[in-house]
C-alpha cells in the first residue's frame, strides 16, 4: 500500500519573470537623460583604483581585472581623468650631440615648457653664426692680418728655399719639378751645358761618351748630397706651413669667438641648468675648432642634381648637414596649460611605447644614425602621468614585457631599436638613460593575473594594486539613471534612434537576465550597447522616430536566430526520434536531465536522458562517463557526493552491497559539472525502488551529501530548453521542470514559457531536498524513519532500503 500522494509546490507565473516596471524610468526618452560622467555600483574597484593614483611609492601600478567590453581602456582613462590627480608635471626631455662621444647622446632636462623653446634659440644663434662669421671673415681688418701673417710666412719660406737654390746653383744644380702622374713634385736636376738633366740620365750620358765616369761619380755624390739637404728645407717649409695653418686658425678662432661668446653666454643666462652650461661650452669649443662650414655663405652649397634619375640615384642622406651637430631633438614638450597625462596605448609594439632610433640607408644599403634619429614612445609621453595598456597585448608582442619589467623596476627608460634583443644585432648607440616616474595600468582578466602573480616573480613587485571590477551592480533607481545616461550618450555619439520609457524598461530586463539574479543588473554595458544598437536598426527599418520595446523585444530574438542552428537541428533530432527523449509517460531508472551547451557565445538547454542500474555486487556507483573517458573532475565529485548520500541513507545497519551504474544516454563529447547530480539519484532511487519516474518533467540540481539540493547556473536556458522540446513533441499539459528552490530567484523567462505556464500547459516546480523531489518524480512520499530506524513503509526509502537489505544478505549467502 502507498503512502498518500504528497502535495506539490508549483511557482506561479509571476515568480518565473522580473518586470522593470516603465514607470520607474525616471525619463520619458533616453534624449532626456543627462551624461552620465562616472560610473556606479563600482565603489570598491573606485577606492583601490583612487589609491592606485595617489599612491607614489614605487612599485604600486594597477592590474585591473573583471573588466570587460570594448571600451576598457577609455573607461579607465575617463575614471582617472575624473579623480584627478595631483601630480607634478615631468620636465622636458631633449637629447643633443655628445662631442666627446657621439654614440652616447647627451640628455638634457629643462623645466616644462622650454625645451621648444631651447631648441628654437640654439637654431636661431647657429644661423645667426651662419650669416655673421663669413661676414667677419671677408671684412677688410681680418683680411689685412690675413694678408699680413701670409705675407709674413710667405717671406720665410721664399728666403729659405732662395738660399738652398743659390748654393745648390753654385754647383751646377738646379731645382725643378718632375711629373708623377698627376702631381708635379719638386726635385733637383743637374745642369748639363745650360740644361736640367734628370740624374736617372747621367748613365746614359757616360756610355755616349758625352760626360765622363768620374765627373758622373761627382754629380750623383752631389745630388745625395742636396737631396738630403733638400730634405731638411722641406720640411722646414712644412713646419711654416703648419704654423701658418695654426695662426690663421687662431686668427680665425679670435675673430669669431666674439659672436661665438656672444650667442653662448645669451643661452647661458637663459638657462642656468649645470648640464645646459656644460653642454653649451661643448659647443662653443666645437664651433672654434671647426669654423670651416661656416665660412661658406648661406645658400652658397653646392646644389645636388635635380633631374628624376638622379634624384633615383641619390642616397637618402648621403652627406650630412654640417650643422645637424648642434641639433636639439627634442622628445617630450609641454605646453602652458597642460595636466597629468593620462595616454592609453592601444599598440604597445616595442617602437611605440619605448621609442626607437630610426635609420639613414645609402644607396648601398648601409645605415647610419646619430641623436636626432631618436625618437620618443608612449612611456616617455606619460611619465609624470598614467599609461594604460591591455596586458595581453603587452605580454605578446616582443620585447615588451622584459624591457617594461626593466623600466619599471629601476625608474629608467632607454631608448634602443628592439633588434638589440636579438642575436647579431648592429646597435652601437647607447642614449643617455631618462629617470621616469610613470604609473602604469595594465587591463586583462582574472586567470591572466593570477598566472602573472603565481610565475612571475617582479610582477607582484612591481603591479602591487588589484583593481576588479564587478560585473554585476544592485538594482537601485541610481542604476536606472546611470543606463539612460550611457544610452543617451551612446545614441549621440553612434547617431541612434532615442528609446522610450518602455524600451528602456525592456534592456533593463536583458541586463537583470545578464546579471543571472534578480535584484542585480549588468554591469557590462557593451552588451546592452549592441542589443541597443540592433533595436535602433530595426526602428529605422520601420521607419519609426523612436525605439519601443518590441524593437528591443525584436532585436533579441533575432539575435537568437542568427546564432541557435545548432539548438534548432537538436531539437529536430528529438522531434524525428534521432536523440530519445521522451515528454510523457513513466520509466523506472530513467530521468530527463538538463544541460546547457555554449557555442560561440550562445548559451542554450539541452535536454538528455539520464538512465541507472542496480544489480548485486560490491563496486559501488559505477560512472559510464568516467570509464569511457568522458567525464570531468567536478563531475566525477558528484559521483562521489551521490555515493556518500547513499551511504548516510541506507548503510548505517548493512554494508552496502551494490552495482550499480550510471549513464549520460547519447552522450559522446563529455559531461562536466555537478547540477545533474540530484538528476542521477533520482534514477538510482528509482532502479532501486521499483518505482517508475515520470518522463514529462525534467530536472536539474546539485545535491550534497544530506540531500540538499544546491542552486546551479543556466537555469533559465535550461528550462526554455526542455520548454521548446515539449513545444514540438506536443504539449500535453502535465509537462514541466524541477529546479532549485534556490534559483527562483535567478528566474528571467521567456513570455512565451509564462504565458505557458499561466494557461497551465507548463510546469515549473521548486525543490529544496532530495525528498521533495523524488515524490514529485513518482508521486509516492518519500519517507522517513521511525523511532525504530525503519522507513514508512511502502515509502520509495523504505523500499530501495528493503531491496539493498535483501542484496546485502543474498550477497553474504553467496560468498
Amino acid at each position: 500500500m502507498n503512502p498518500k500522494t504528497p502535495k506539490i509546490k508549483e511557482l506561479a507565473p509571476e515568480q518565473l519573470r522580473w518586470r522593470c516596471d516603465p514607470a520607474k524610468v525616471p525619463y520619458a526618452s533616453s534624449a532626456e537623460a543627462p551624461y552620465i560622467g562616472s560610473e556606479i555600483g563600482q565603489e570598491r574597484a573606485l577606492r583601490a583604483l583612487r589609491m592606485g593614483v595617489d599612491m607614489t611609492a614605487q612599485g604600486y601600478n594597477v592590474f585591473v581585472c573583471g573588466l570587460t567590453g570594448t571600451s576598457r581602456g577609455g573607461m579607465i582613462v575617463r575614471m582617472i581623468e575624473g579623480i584627478g590627480p595631483k601630480t607634478q608635471l615631468s620636465p622636458d626631455r631633449c637629447y643633443v650631440n655628445n662631442f666627446k662621444n657621439q654614440d652616447r647622446p647627451r640628455l638634457i632636462t629643462l623645466p616644462p615648457g622650454q625645451a621648444n623653446a631651447f631648441r628654437k634659440e640654439v637654431q636661431s644663434g647657429i644661423e645667426f653664426l651662419r650669416r655673421r662669421i663669413p661676414q667677419v671673415f671677408e671684412g677688410e681688418p681680418f683680411q689685412r692680418q690675413k694678408a699680413r701673417i701670409v705675407d709674413r710666412y710667405t717671406q720665410r719660406e721664399k728666403e729659405l728655399m732662395d738660399d738652398f737654390t743659390h748654393r745648390i746653383a753654385r754647383e751646377q744644380f738646379a731645382l725643378g719639378r718632375m711629373q708623377v702622374g698627376a702631381v708635379a713634385l719638386p726635385e733637383i736636376f743637374p745642369v748639363l751645358e745650360g740644361a736640367m738633366v734628370p740624374i736617372e740620365e747621367i748613365p746614359k750620358l757616360v756610355q755616349e761618351g758625352k760626360i765622363e765616369s768620374a765627373a758622373a761619380e761627382e754629380l750623383e755624390r752631389k745630388y745625395d748630397q742636396f737631396r738630403q739637404e733638400f730634405t731638411v728645407v722641406y720640411r722646414k717649409t712644412l713646419t711654416l706651413s703648419r704654423e701658418l695653418a695654426s695662426e690663421m686658425s687662431y686668427l680665425e678662432q679670435e675673430a669669431a669667438s666674439v659672436l661665438v661668446d656672444g650667442v653662448i653666454e645669451e643661452l647661458k643666462e637663459k638657462y642656468a641648468d649645470s648640464h645646459v652650461a656644460e653642454y653649451l661650452e661643448e659647443v662653443r669649443h666645437h664651433i672654434l675648432d671647426n669654423l670651416e662650414p661656416f665660412k661658406e655663405r648661406e645658400g652658397e652649397e653646392e646644389q645636388p642634381p635635380s633631374s628624376d634619375a638622379a634624384a633615383a640615384l641619390r642616397p637618402e642622406r648621403s652627406d650630412r648637414d654640417p650643422f645637424r651637430v648642434y641639433g636639439v631633438n627634442v622628445l617630450l614638450a609641454h605646453g602652458e596649460r597642460e595636466s597629468c597625462p593620462v595616454i592609453f596605448e592601444t599598440i604597445p609594439t616595442y617602437a611605440n611605447l619605448f621609442g626607437t632610433i630610426h635609420r639613414s640607408y645609402d644607396a648601398r644599403g648601409g645605415w647610419s644614425s646619430d641623436f636626432m634619429d631618436l625618437r620618443a614612445g608612449s612611456l616617455l609621453r606619460a611619465d609624470g602621468g598614467f599609461l594604460i595598456m591591455y596586458a595581453l597585448d603587452t605580454l605578446t608582442e616582443p620585447g615588451v614585457w622584459r624591457t617594461l619589467k626593466r623600466t619599471l623596476n629601476h625608474s629608467k627608460l632607454e631608448i634602443q631599436p628592439i633588434d638589440v634583443f636579438f642575436p647579431f644585432s648592429t646597435a652601437a648607440m647607447k642614449p643617455e638613460p631618462i629617470d621616469i616616474r610613470v604609473k602604469i595600468v595594465l587591463i586583462g582578466d582574472r586567470e591572466m593575473y593570477e598566472l602573472l602573480y603565481n610565475f612571475e616573480d617582479d610582477f607582484k613587485k612591481i603591479f602591487k594594486l588589484r583593481v576588479e571590477f564587478d560585473e554585476e551592480m544592485k538594482w537601485s533607481d541610481e542604476v536606472i539613471a546611470h543606463y539612460c545616461g550611457r544610452l543617451r550618450k551612446l545614441c549621440d555619439d553612434e547617431n541612434l534612434l532615442p528609446f522610450n520609457r518602455e524600451a528602456i524598461a525592456a534592456l533593463m530586463e536583458h541586463g537583470v537576465r545578464q546579471a543571472g539574479r534578480r535584484g542585480k543588473v549588468t554591469a557590462r554595458f557593451f552588451d546592452i550597447a549592441d542589443v541597443a544598437r540592433e533595436s535602433s536598426y530595426l526602428a529605422r527599418q520601420e521607419h519609426e522616430p523612436i525605439v519601443t520595446a518590441a524593437h528591443v523585444r525584436q532585436s533579441l530574438e533575432a539575435k537568437i536566430d542568427r546564432h541557435n542552428l545548432i539548438e534548432t537541428k537538436i531539437q529536430e533530432m528529438i522531434e524525428k526520434g534521432l536523440i530519445l527523449i521522451d515528454v510523457s509517460g513513466e520509466r523506472v531508472g530513467q530521468v530527463n536531465g538538463l544541460s546547457v551547451m555554449e557555442l560561440g557565445g550562445y548559451a542554450f538547454g539541452k535536454p538528455v536522458r539520464i538512465t541507472a542500474s542496480a544489480a548485486l555486487g560490491k563496486s559501488g556507483i559505477i560512472n559510464i562517463e568516467r570509464e569511457s573517458n568522458l567525464s570531468g573532475r567536478i563531475h566525477d565529485k558528484g559521483m562521489h557526493i551521490i555515493s556518500g548520500y547513499l551511504r548516510r541513507m541506507f548503510a548505517q545497519d548493512k554494508p552496502l552491497s551494490l552495482a550499480a551504474s550510471v549513464c549520460f544516454e547519447q552522450s559522446y563529447s563529455g559531461v562536466d559539472g555537478d547540477s545533474a547530480s540530484s538528476t542521477e539519484i533520482y534514477a538510482l532511487l528509482s532502479a532501486l525502488s521499483g518505482a517508475p519516474i515520470r518522463q514529462d518533467l525534467a530536472v536539474t540540481g546539485s545535491v550534497n551529501q544530506q540531500g540538499d539540493i544546491q542552486p546551479i547556473g543556466g537555469v533559465n536556458e535550461k528550462i526554455e530548453g526542455y520548454y521548446d522540446v515539449c513545444r514540438v513533441k506536443g504539449f500535453t499539459g502535465t509537462q514541466g521542470v524541477l529546479i532549485p528552490i534556490e534559483n527562483i530567484d535567478d528566474l528571467m523567462l521567456r513570455d512565451d514559457i509564462v504565458d505557458a505556464v499561466a494557461k497551465g500547459k507548463f510546469h515549473i516546480f521548486s525543490v529544496a531536498t532530495i525528498d521533495e523531489g523524488i515524490e514529485i518524480l513518482t508521486g509516492v512520499k518519500a519517507g522517513c524513519r521511525d523511532g525504530g530506524g525503519k522507513f514508512e513503509l511502502g515509502s520509495i526509502f523504505a523500499r530501495a532500503d528493503d531491496r539493498l537489505r535483501l542484496m546485502a544478505r543474498t550477497l553474504s549467502d553467496y560468498e
